[in-house]
């Protein structure tokens, strides 16, 4: 990503957007915060040296599990 040269060159550290979740993780993405859309807003995800070569979707969940619904509670007749 040009973005990411760029903040290389000037020694910067800022947050960068964006929307594409395909992306690969590339070497020079380590030690920056990259904020990834997860469809309704950016999701903050600091790159580390074991995420390289993965995408930076996988770090970035769309949907949020609520648990199941829980039993009724059932009213006994005696």
């Amino acid at each position: 990503m040009k973005k990411i040269d760029a903040l290389n060159e000037k020694n910067e550290k800022k947050v960068v957007r964006t929307w594409s979740r395909s992306s690969t993780i590339f070497p020079d993405f380590v030690g920056h915060t990259i904020a990834v859309h997860d469809g309704r807003k950016h999701v903050p995800v600091y790159v580390t040296e074991d995420m390289v070569g993965h995408k930076l979707g996988e770090f970035a969940p769309t949907r949020t599990f609520k648990g199941h619904a829980g039993e009724e509670r059932k009213t006994s007749l005696r």
